[in-house]
C-alpha cells in the first residue's frame, strides 16, 4: 500500500503578463487619446488663425472706409463753406440791388413831386391870367365910369399886390423845378456812370484772370510739349488718368508726380503774378469713362472720380499751394469728352482737367 505524500502540491497562476498586456493596451490608449487631442489642437490653431487673418482684413476696410468718410466730410466742409461764401456773396448782392432800387423809387418819387410842381405852376398861371383880366376889367370900368373911387382904386392895388405875389410864387416854383430837374438828372447821370464803372471793373478784372489763364497755358503747353495725352481743351487743362493712375486706383504714381511737378512750377509763378483783388481757383474735376466700377473701396464711378482729383488736390496742397486756393470735384461719367464706345473713346473721357478760374 503506497503512501501519499505529506504536502500536495497545487498547480501556481502566473498574472503577470496579462498585467503587461492590460497596461500596454491602457498605454496605447492614453497615446491615441494624446495624439487625437494633439492634432485637434493643431486643427483649432489653424482656424483661429485663418479667423484671426479674416478679422485683420476686416479691420483694414473699416479703416479704409473710414478714411473714405473723413474725406467725404472734408469736402462736405469745404462745400458748406463755398455755399456760404455764395450766400454771402448774394446776400451783398441782393442788399446792393434793394438800395439801387431805393434810390431809384426816391428819384421817381422827386420826379412826380416835380410834375406837380408843374401843375400848379400851371394853376398859377391860370391865375395870373385870370387876375390880369380882371384888373384889365376893371380898369375899363373906372376909366368908363371917369371917376376913380377910393375903394375902387383900393381894388386895383389889390389886385396888383395878388399878382406881385403870384408871380413872385410862380418864379420860386419855377426855380424849384429847375433845382429839382437838375438834382433828378444828376442822380441819374451818377447812377448810369456807377453802373458803366461797376461793368468797366467786372470786365477789366476778367480779362486780367483770362490773360493770367492764358500765359498759365502757354507756360504748361511749352513745359510739356505738343504729347497726346496730356492737352487743352477750352479753358481746361487735361491730363488723361493713365498718366496719373492705374487703373481702378486713386493713388498717385511716381511718374504723375513728376507731371504734377512740372504744372506746379508754372502755376506757383503765375500765382505770385496774380494781384491779390483778383480771388482766383484752380479746380481740380475727375472724369471716368461709361464701364461701371464696384469694389470695396470704390462703390461706384463717383467715389473713383472724387478720390482722384482729391489726390491730385492733396499732393498740391504737399508742395506749397495753398488750400484756399485748390478745389476738387468728381464728376463719375457725366460729362464726357467723347461719346463713343470704342477704347479711344474711353480713354479720352477717362481724365483730369485743371481750371483756373474765379470764386
Amino acid at each position: 500500500m503506497a503512501i501519499a505524500p505529506r504536502h500536495s502540491r497545487l498547480p501556481s497562476i502566473d498574472i503577470w503578463p496579462g498585467f503587461v498586456d492590460a497596461l500596454s493596451q491602457l498605454l496605447m490608449v492614453i497615446i491615441f487619446l494624446l495624439l487625437v487631442f494633439t492634432a485637434g489642437q493643431f486643427y483649432l490653431s489653424a482656424a483661429l488663425s485663418g479667423r484671426e487673418e479674416a478679422l485683420h482684413k476686416l479691420q483694414q476696410q473699416v479703416d479704409a472706409l473710414a478714411n473714405m468718410l473723413s474725406l467725404e466730410r472734408a469736402s462736405n466742409t469745404d462745400l458748406r463753406q463755398n455755399s456760404a461764401r455764395l450766400e454771402a456773396q448774394l446776400k451783398s448782392a441782393l442788399a446792393e440791388r434793394d438800395r439801387l432800387n431805393a434810390e431809384i423809387g426816391a428819384l421817381s418819387a422827386k420826379a412826380d413831386e416835380a410834375q406837380k410842381l408843374r401843375e400848379k405852376s400851371a394853376a398859377l398861371e391860370a391865375s395870373l391870367g385870370a387876375a390880369q383880366q380882371s384888373n384889365a376889367a376893371a380898369q375899363q370900368a373906372l376909366a368908363a365910369e371917369k371917376s376913380v373911387s377910393s375903394e375902387a382904386l383900393a381894388k386895383v392895388d389889390l389886385l396888383n399886390q395878388q399878382i406881385a405875389a403870384l408871380r413872385q410864387q410862380l418864379a420860386a416854383i419855377a426855380a424849384a423845378l429847375e433845382i429839382s430837374e437838375a438834382k433828378v438828372k444828376t442822380q441819374q447821370t451818377q447812377l448810369a456812370d456807377l453802373g458803366h464803372q461797376l461793368n468797366i471793373a467786372l470786365a477789366s478784372k476778367v480779362e486780367e484772370l483770362a490773360r493770367y489763364r492764358s500765359e498759365f497755358f502757354g507756360r504748361l503747353r511749352d513745359i510739356l510739349g505738343n504729347r497726346p495725352d496730356i492737352r487743352i481743351v477750352g479753358d481746361r487743362f487735361v491730363f488723361q488718368s493713365e498718366v496719373l493712375f492705374t487703373p481702378a486706383s486713386a493713388d498717385l504714381t511716381d511718374s504723375a508726380k513728376h507731371e504734377l511737378d512740372l504744372v506746379l512750377g508754372a502755376l506757383k509763378k503765375i500765382a505770385g503774378e496774380i494781384p491779390p483783388d483778383i480771388n482766383w481757383l484752380l479746380q481740380v474735376s475727375g472724369h471716368t469713362d461709361h464701364n461701371p466700377i464696384d469694389t470695396p473701396q470704390f462703390p461706384s464711378n463717383w467715389e473713383l472720380s472724387t478720390a482722384r482729383a482729391l489726390s491730385v488736390v492733396r499732393y498740391l496742397i504737399s508742395k506749397g499751394i495753398p488750400a484756399d486756393r485748390l478745389a476738387a470735384a468728381g464728376y463719375a461719367d457725366t460729362q464726357p469728352l467723347d461719346p463713343g464706345t470704342s477704347p479711344a473713346a474711353y480713354a479720352r473721357n477717362r481724365r483730369i482737367e485743371l481750371k483756373l478760374t474765379e470764386r
